[in-house]
């Protein structure tokens, strides 16, 4: 009996093993299987194809990959989700599916730079589905974890958002980190908009709220927020009833792929692309905009809204947010088209006063613009004509509004400027005369022209892969120094003599002699110390690496010169420096804690065994030049460096340039940051002593005649890549040549140095004869 029915037993339960069992299907991906982060590979595809999940190169540097999801089949690719915005992979980095830790995204050496978290599970096999939610799935198909559990700034049909659910919005729109906008759902019911602090995460503000928070009738609260298959985008009370988050006149259609995405710029946007497109219609077409004009929406007290300080917001027919500078300012950063403007001229009370006598400003008339905030002085009743002449009269004055008899006088910084007809301000910016504005006092005028002057040559030796080249460019360095010596002597001017800031943390000498592990393992030295690595305990208790560095022959200040020095230090927040961490000042130790980078020194990674890249090395180079600026321009007292060189060079996870050793040259005499340069000078610097050839020797003149010869080929030793990009290339030699000019007053500022690396301004034909290092 039982021969005859184990056969029929067996094909029943055959049947009915799908139905019980998890099954993974020809599209599934099996444990083990990886994707490489390289050009060519292939991603995991949704089955119906809608949807694909693998690397992204990115588009601001073809040395790193994102890993995220994007719709398929639309020719602009549309990333929808991403896993490490923060770190993206390296050419080459792996992506793998494991059964104890899900996915997993390693560098190419192997360390870990992200993996999928969940509680505990085995996992079976994973599955790119076709609503874009990509799943990882034990073998009784429970879900381990889901990207839509885990949102990054957009969200799709069928998901869910549930509270406490964040959108964060990307850093730029090319730049993948996050910025300083979020989208949540309240444990109250209101879904909100608010900008964050980027150095502490604090939030602030919301400048929209949906107003689902009942506190009557708790079940008139929202508790989820929905976009549906068909492009209705709402909150969902408890008691099912729908707030609609889409605009009037939306029509909801099922023929559309759609997104709701929060923008880097603070516009959450409901968009739509036809499944079937047809003729010339296959764009991305905005429905909804939340909020409908963010250039007129308040943001509460802090921050800069979506435009940078002193900036002006207009709304663009897309209804999103253009920003431009006020007449007479800049952009500080000018590929930052929507961080802060600074003036081009320099004002406030210090500057009038060691101005010429005489009438120094004009007033740039402004319609329907204002920065709502920043008031210091309300003059009322005014007329226009008394507003303007009380701001002209005023040095702290920088910008007077007249509103209806109102005037409103204002000072830096200015934030949530706006101009629109819904504006009825008239505003009045103070700007300098034109016959005045090249006239600034001596005193000020040599601080600033000098430090633009100098530093410049360091930028442009990370360009060449051939220590040829970087010979040439050092020298440039080695010329300015003395130059920075004479400037360094102008008195700066501190704003917080007596304290350090609170975000340093202060050291023993005890706790670094242990976290260095007795000053054990070096880094490297040079004109300031020794740098040792260290690992310290964070106020989480984390572990991380320091770098300590040990202050030789510091200058016998007293303690408060010393801290006030520090404290200088501490007040600088750029990407590209190195952060400062902590301090020791025990006895007569003088130590400062570093953060530590993982790539070393620019000297080791031009001169290592593995050649940097075209790609690498244009973007240390205009990473060195945005630090530069900050320290000349942006911080607050400015920075002279005194001793930048490949040494004081650091590179990130990412081999982006971090700028270390600023504003220590306070702490040395005068005589230990001297550089001597002479037409003679050591090898590796000015002179090349090993390339056997005698018209290499000058290096300097060898560049020059390879420019003007057209043979730029040699300065990079036929690199493929750089020649690929020959017009780049002959720009950055340029504007080298410019840098090293023997008269000062012909070199270039280092922000006219940024606008021509980054080819927003043209570089100016050079000077003829060459650049000559023999006076020098």
């Amino acid at each position: 009996m039982a021969s005859i029915f184990h056969p029929l037993l067996s094909a029943y339960l055959l049947l009915l093993l799908p139905l019980v069992v998890a099954q993974s299907s020809a599209g599934d991906i099996g444990v083990g299987s990886s994707i490489e982060a390289k050009r060519d590979a292939k991603p995991w595809v949704s089955p119906s194809s809608d949807f694909a999940f693998g690397f992204h190169l990115l588009e601001t540097n073809n040395d790193l990959f994102l890993l995220a999801i994007w719709y398929n089949k639309i020719p602009s690719r549309t990333i929808v989700w991403y896993a490490n915005g923060e770190k993206p992979a390296p050419t080459r980095s792996k992506l793998e599916l494991t059964a104890d830790r899900g996915l997993v995204l390693s560098d190419p050496q192997g360390q870990l730079i992200w993996r999928s978290e969940f509680a505990t599970g085995d996992v079976a096999f994973a599955r790119m589905n076709d609503t874009g939610n990509f799943v990882v799935y034990d073998s009784g198909s429970e879900r381990l974890w889901e990207s839509f559990d885990n949102p990054t700034d957009t969200l799709l049909p069928t998901q869910v958002f549930k509270w406490g659910g964040v959108l964060s919005s990307r850093h730029k729109e090319s730049n993948f980190s996050k910025g300083r906008f979020q989208f949540r759902l309240l444990p109250d019911g209101n879904a909100v908009l608010n900008t964050k602090n980027m150095e502490s995460s604090f939030v602030y503000f919301a400048y929209y709220i949906s107003g689902t928070y009942d506190q009557a009738n708790s079940s008139n609260s929202g508790f989820q927020v929905r976009l549906d298959q068909d492009g209705s985008f709402y909150v969902l009370r408890k008691n099912n009833q729908r707030f609609s988050l889409n605009s009037d006149g939306f029509v909801p259609s099922t023929d559309y792929y759609y997104t709701a995405t929060l923008n880097f710029d603070g516009v959450l946007t409901l968009s739509r692309y036809p499944k079937y497109p047809s003729g010339s219609n296959r764009n991305w077409s905005v429905s909804t905009t939340i909020p409908d004009n963010i250039c007129t929406t308040r943001f509460e007290r802090y921050g800069s809204g979506t435009c940078g300080y002193n900036s002006i917001c207009t709304l663009k027919a897309n209804k999103r947010p253009q920003c431009n500078c006020p007449p007479g300012y800049s952009l500080s950063d000018a590929n930052d088209e929507y961080g802060n403007c600074q003036a081009d001229f320099m004002q406030g009370c210090e500057a009038d006063a060691l101005s010429p006598r005489g009438d120094l400003y004009e007033l740039a008339e402004l319609q329907n613009t204002d920065w709502p905030t920043n008031d210091y002085e309300v003059i009322s009743p005014s007329t226009v004509n008394d507003c303007k002449a009380h701001c002209l009269q005023d040095c702290l004055c920088i910008v007077a509004e007249y509103n209806k008899g109102d005037c409103l006088k204002k000072t830096l910084p200015l934030p949530y400027g706006r101009q629109d007809v819904q504006v009825d301000t008239i505003a009045f910016v103070k700007v300098r005369k034109a016959e005045f504005a090249q006239k600034n006092p001596p005193i000020i005028s040599t601080l600033y022209e000098k430090r633009y002057q100098n530093s410049l040559m360091i930028l442009i030796s990370v360009l060449l892969g051939s220590s040829v080249f970087v010979n040439f460019v050092f020298v440039g360095v080695l010329c300015l120094g003395s130059s920075f010596l004479y400037h360094r002597k102008i008195k700066r001017n501190h704003s917080n003599k007596n304290g350090i800031q609170s975000s340093l943390r202060y050291f023993n000498y005890k706790e670094l002699e242990e976290a260095t592990n007795g000053f054990k393992e070096e880094l490297g030295r040079g004109s300031f110390g020794i740098v040792y690595k260290g690992i310290i305990k964070t106020d989480s208790e984390d572990l991380t690496r320091v770098a300590v560095k040990k202050l030789d022959r510091v200058v016998q200040d007293t303690d408060k010169e010393f801290r006030t020095e520090v404290n200088v230090i501490a007040q600088t927040h750029h990407r590209n420096l190195v952060k400062l961490l902590g301090y020791c000042d025990e006895g007569q130790s003088r130590m400062l804690v570093y953060e530590y980078l993982s790539n070393g020194t620019l000297a080791s990674f031009l001169f290592g065994d593995l050649k940097p890249s075209w790609n690498q090395r244009t973007q240390i180079a205009t990473g060195i030049a945005r630090g530069l600026c900050y320290l000349h321009e942006e911080c607050s007292p400015q920075i002279i460096h005194c001793d930048i060189k490949p040494q004081n060079i650091l590179l990130d996870d990412y081999y982006d340039a971090r700028i270390s050793d600023f504003g220590l040259s306070k702490l040395l005499g005068i005589d230990q940051s001297f550089t001597h340069t002479a037409i003679r000078g050591t090898k590796g610097r000015n002179v090349s002593m090993d390339v056997g050839e005698e018209e290499k020797a000058i290096l300097t003149d060898w560049a020059c005649d390879c420019f003007l010869e057209g043979t730029v080929d040699a300065l990079v030793e036929n690199d493929a890549d750089a020649l690929s990009d020959k017009m780049k290339l002959e720009r950055f030699v340029m504007v080298a040549l410019w840098c090293i000019q023997e008269e000062i007053s012909l070199r270039p500022t280092m922000k006219k140095v940024l606008l021509m690396l980054e080819e927003i301004i043209m570089v100016p034909a050079l000077p003829l004869p060459c650049p000559s290092y023999i006076s020098a």
